[in-house]
């Protein structure tokens, strides 16, 4: 792993990059983190995906908030006052405007490294950055060619800038993989989304796992181990097809 930062309209990002042992370039993969930032569960993520053969790019989307200390997603969920904080003073500068102008700076970043080869990438996310994913695939269709977001939420909904708006523009693949009894997510959303999708033409698929928002991560009260290791065939299945052609 190397720790860079990447320039944005609005400072400068710090970002982490995972490449394979050998056999550069590679294809390249953005991953979008979740709303609970950068912590070992979350680089864990980039440095297994390099190991299947993809330059990894994953950005730390609070950098707008300054510095913070890892957090532990078990004292963030159960206490009141720190998910206030965490909405007050990270999720209100990590907003999807803000995020879908930075990755224009992470796909420069990519477009220009010499270890990464020409062409499409792919770009996964979870929970906020599922959204961001999706939202990324309509923003840059040029530029993506597979879309991955797991128990991502609010992919479909009334707001003007829902991810799902943008499915006319999308030319990725896309998959989505959704939680039972998820808020951010329920049913109804899904349909709608599934409805955009096809309407539009796009190659996609959406499932809803048997496990709760939050699995893929070992961090997570939510985690679970065979749906994290199904997570993993899918999204490296999608890349593998799109990305390695």
């Amino acid at each position: 792993m190397t720790k860079i930062q990447i320039r944005t309209k609005d400072g400068s990002c710090p970002s982490y990059v995972y490449r394979p042992a050998a056999g550069a370039p590679w294809p390249a993969v953005l991953i979008f983190m979740d709303g609970l930032g950068i912590r070992p569960a979350m680089l864990e993520i980039g440095e297994r995906l390099a190991t299947c053969g993809y330059f990894v790019l994953l950005p730390d989307l609070f950098y707008r908030s300054g510095p913070y200390a890892p957090m532990d997603p078990h004292a963030v969920l159960t206490d009141p006052e720190r998910r206030k904080l965490l909405t007050e003073n990270f999720f209100a500068l990590a907003t999807q405007a803000n995020i879908m102008s930075d990755t224009r700076a992470f796909l420069g970043y990519l477009e220009t490294h010499p270890d990464v080869k020409p062409g499409g990438i792919g770009t996964t996310g979870y929970c906020m950055g599922g959204l961001m994913s999706l939202a990324a695939a309509g923003t840059y269709p040029d530029r993506i060619a597979a879309t991955a977001s797991y128990h991502g939420g609010r992919l479909a909904t009334d707001a003007p800038d829902s991810p799902h708006l943008l499915a006319p523009k999308i030319k990725s693949r896309v998959y989505v993989a959704g939680a039972i009894e998820d808020q951010s997510f329920p049913d109804d959303m899904k349909e709608r989304l599934e409805q955009a999708l096809t309407k539009a033409g796009i190659d996609h698929k959406i499932e809803t796992y048997q496990a709760k928002h939050g699995w893929v991560f070992r961090d997570m009260p939510a985690y679970d181990a065979a749906a994290a290791e199904r997570h993993w065939q899918t999204m490296v299945a999608l890349f593998d097809a799109q990305l390695k052609r």
